[in-house]
């Protein structure tokens, strides 16, 4: 399942939301949660936003690290956890409410829960979830 949620610089309400997503998974989804971490950044780096290809005016709202559970083979054992990161600063600057604030860790969260799950952002389009 999910090894911890750390406290790097998020505020402890933004992740107590983080937790709320985590928490509303179904427990068969959760317990494919294999070797994951999920914290929670005050905004991505400038070496993340280069590493992606993001430019000046764009932001990220959350990253997946590591291997996909398609893409784990037999092989696959002693390391690093995946990381799945929700950056706060960026989803509360374009968020107008508290309730959207929710709506947006709550999307934000699946998505990258969804990139754990083997799905591609691609692949995210064509089953038409944004």
């Amino acid at each position: 399942m999910i090894s911890k949620l750390r406290r790097p610089q998020g505020s402890k309400t933004f992740e107590a939301l983080v937790a709320e997503a985590l928490d509303s998974l179904p427990p068969d989804i959760q317990e494919k949660l294999e070797n994951v971490e999920v914290v929670v950044e005050w905004r991505p780096s400038p070496a993340q936003l280069r590493r992606l290809g993001i430019g000046s005016g764009h932001t990220l709202f959350g990253l997946y690290e590591g291997v996909p559970l398609t893409g784990r083979t037999s092989s696959y054992g002693m390391v690093l956890p995946d990381k799945i990161t929700i950056f706060q600063q960026p989803i509360e600057a374009v968020c107008q409410s508290n309730q959207q604030v929710r709506h947006v860790v709550r999307r934000t969260v699946l998505h990258e829960l969804a990139h754990h799950f083997g799905l591609s952002d691609e692949r995210l389009r064509e089953l038409g979830v944004y």
